[in-house]
């Protein structure tokens, strides 16, 4: 195993990192903040010289490395099991077309690019009839890659644990997204509002046969999910959808988490959230992830809103780009929030290369002196 090197110490504290984590989101008192961040371009591995000077190349070894505190996910297999066959279909001067594992056919830049979206250009499913071939191939109940090994996650994740542990609880919309396509999906709610209610349930039958197979067995702390349904104009579809198809299967997974003891439940949605929010807390989730201030807003303005909001991410990353004054008033605006509880402050994305590894290193050592 590659041996990191830290270059940063531990924040010092009095709790363990499980307790930590379950006061703070849960507005109790805490000794410092839980510390963490959502990660990095791709980019940033080849572009900054603390990275490429010390061999970190990817999230995991960069969290060791900037000594993170630790907050692991189980995952099950809450999609398609077999996706379709990653294949190159066609190579041009400057692109590949290729095949990816949701069926989609997409062209992909091979130099230039960065971390840039692929251009899709076709799905494999477009119909009900397509949808029902895919489903009876590719959403069985009973494949093998659904079996989770129970007795192996209770050894590595013991009760006696001192770090939190979450339990992933899938996609009802984005993967959706994801197999149709952003256009598709919008002809989907239009022409076959039937198959894409369809899509959504067997998305949820998805998650909760792999919750049925975990909770009880393994004591988690929270649960995760992942949307990406919302862009800086709101969410993909009409709030009336989600309040009609998405919200009732959000609130069968929140039962049994809450059954089982877990209430804190955020979605990865980018874009602008707000008006998700409502619908969203009514469901279960509770916590917003990584909340992109560019279309949301400042972190304050929801959490003074809705006082059991949770909120994880939501410092300004155009912020952190433009220099250590910005970073320095950003933070500062957060203090009260953090204080407030149920916020855990961290870049509002992936963090871009943009961002210089100077005004990272000052941004990781000013939001210890604040909230450590």
């Amino acid at each position: 195993m590659k041996k990191i090197t830290p270059c940063r110490q531990p924040w010092k504290g009095t709790m363990t990192s499980r307790e930590r984590f379950n006061r703070q989101m849960n507005f109790q008192s805490v000794d410092r903040s839980f510390n963490w961040e959502f990660g990095y371009w791709e980019e940033n591995y080849q572009q900054w010289d603390i990275f490429t000077k010390n061999g970190i190349t990817n999230e995991g070894e960069a969290n060791e490395f900037f000594a993170f505190d630790y907050l692991p996910t189980v995952w099950g297999q809450n999609w398609m099991d077999p996706g379709f066959e990653h294949k190159e279909l066609e190579r041009k001067a400057n692109s590949i077309v290729i095949q990816n594992s949701d069926g989609l056919t997409a062209e992909v830049q091979l130099e230039g690019a960065g971390s840039s979206i692929p251009h899709f250009t076709d799905s494999s499913v477009k119909t009900p009839e397509d949808w029902k071939r895919v489903k009876e191939e590719r959403f069985r109940l009973n494949s093998p890659g659904r079996n989770i090994n129970i007795e192996a996650l209770v050894k590595a994740h013991p009760t006696t644990r001192d770090y939190p542990l979450g339990i992933d609880c899938g996609s009802m919309v984005g993967k959706v997204r994801d197999m149709l396509t952003f256009e598709g999906l919008c002809y989907a709610w239009a022409d076959y509002p039937d198959m894409l209610e369809d899509m959504v349930e067997t998305c949820c039958v998805m998650v909760e046969n792999t919750l049925d197979q975990v909770l009880g067995k393994i004591d988690f702390d929270f649960a995760t999910g992942w949307e990406d349904i919302c862009f800086k104009q709101g969410p993909i579809l009409p709030v009336s959808f989600f309040e009609d198809v998405v919200a009732p299967r959000y609130k069968r997974i929140s039962k049994k988490l809450r059954d089982n003891g877990i209430n804190l439940w955020w979605t990865d949605c980018d874009g602008d959230v707000r008006p998700l929010v409502p619908i969203f807390m009514e469901s279960g989730i509770n916590c917003m992830f990584p909340f992109e201030v560019h279309h949301s807003g400042h972190p304050g303005e929801l959490l003074d809103k809705y006082e059991e909001l949770r909120m994880m991410g939501g410092v300004d990353k155009m912020l952190m780009i433009e220099g250590k004054e910005a970073i320095k008033g950003y933070l500062e605006s957060l203090v009260p929030y953090v204080k407030r509880g149920g916020f855990i402050p961290f870049c509002d994305h992936r963090c871009p290369p943009d961002v210089t590894s100077e005004n990272y290193l000052y941004y990781l050592d000013l939001k210890e002196k604040l909230f450590g």
